[in-house]
């Protein structure tokens, strides 16, 4: 995820909540490429076709769109044309909506256009936090960071292979000794899958690779029963 790249479509490029969104990605280790259409006018069909170029050319692995790219009536929703034209040539890419429609009738009119196709794309509010920016795109994108906080009692360190628990008499963390090995296999892909996409429920499919012997469905319970936390 490191090396990540996220395409940025938004006439508004220079402003301080692009700019904001922006600092957080690359803090993240994400390196951010901003369209810039070359014609001076900004107008929605020099987007469209600057953004198509820039996908093809740089490969992205996420692409951060602003729904209307224009002040002409025409581009209100323009950005939808683009999101047709990406899920139609890269159906598999990422792509997070980035919109002040993220709630309201003309939300509905933008979900409409979306939900045509079976493709990773979400809507959030222009005003959100860069830190929620970063989330979204990461639930999209199918990936976790090294350390997963489960509500505010639990972190899962992923390259150490630890979960901690913090104290209730100091907050301090402190590691969950009988989380190891096979068991924390299965914490880390519910942790993950959690982080992704939190109430989602987990299928067993999901689970079945940590199970042993005949019993499948009862050694996961056994080693999820098992694990405890102080």
């Amino acid at each position: 995820m490191a090396d990540s790249k996220i395409l940025i479509i938004d006439d508004e490029w220079e402003s301080a909540i692009v700019k904001a969104v922006q600092r957080r990605l690359e803090d993240e280790g994400w390196r951010t490429i901003i369209v810039q259409p070359q014609s001076k006018w900004l107008v929605g069909d020099e987007f469209e076709n600057a953004t198509l170029y820039a996908i093809e050319d740089e490969r992205p692995d996420g692409v951060l769109l602003d729904v209307r790219l224009g002040e002409h009536r025409d581009d209100q929703f323009r950005g939808l044309e683009i999101l047709r034209q990406i899920v139609e040539h890269y159906p598999t890419l990422p792509v997070l909506m980035f919109t002040q429609y993220a709630q309201g009738p003309a939300r509905d009119t933008a979900v409409r256009g979306a939900l045509r196709w079976n493709a990773p794309v979400d809507f959030i509010d222009k005003l959100a936090s860069p830190e929620e920016v970063v989330l979204r795109l990461r639930r999209l994108m199918g990936s976790s960071p090294e350390m997963i906080p489960i509500g505010t009692h639990l972190m899962v360190d992923v390259g150490a292979e630890a979960v901690s628990a913090r104290r209730e008499r100091d907050g301090a963390l402190q590691p969950v000794g009988d989380i190891h090995g096979m068991k924390f296999e299965i914490f880390r892909e519910l942790a993950a899958a959690w982080y992704r996409s939190p109430g989602e429920l987990v299928p067993f499919s999901r689970l079945e690779r940590y199970s042993e012997g005949e019993e499948a469905r009862a050694s996961l319970r056994v080693r999820i029963r098992e694990s405890r936390f102080p």
